[in-house]
């Protein structure tokens, strides 16, 4: 049987001079089907387009799986880290989500700080975590 890692849309959005790019994909290698195990992976580049430098403190995820059901994480940063962007500068990540579902969503926002102590949320447009496996057999039914 062949490993499924097929990438999904990408979502963008651009707030006060953050641009944040997500692309996702469904983990077939990681999933058990059988058991309602759905694995995602999704890589975001933070980058930024604006004049002013800003720092991610927190970060506030809305997950949705194909029920409906609902999951709010918040936490400090991002994997371990809190990126300080400079004009022109970027940071990329790579973090994954499990679902019990084949198919789900996933949206929310950076606390971005500047230097002079203000504050914005950037914000982190939806995108999709769909299994193409259960997808192909949705269509097929």
């Amino acid at each position: 049987m062949q490993t499924l890692s097929v990438a999904e849309p990408i979502s963008t959005a651009l707030t006060d001079g953050i641009r944040v790019r997500v692309q996702s994909r469904y983990l077939a290698d990681q999933s058990e089907p059988e058991d309602d195990r759905y694995v995602f992976a999704y890589t975001i580049t933070i980058s930024n387009e604006g004049t002013r430098t800003a720092q991610l403190r927190t970060r506030h995820w809305i997950i949705t799986d194909g029920r409906g059901s609902i999951e709010e994480v918040r936490g400090d940063g991002v994997v371990g880290e809190q990126p300080r962007l400079t004009p022109g500068q970027s940071f990329q990540y790579t973090s994954g989500c499990v679902l019990s579902t084949a198919v789900g969503t996933m949206h929310g926002t950076y606390r971005m700080w500047r230097d002079d102590g203000s504050f914005f949320d950037a914000t982190i447009a939806p995108f999709s975590l769909a299994s193409p496996v259960r997808a192909a057999d949705d269509q097929a039914n």
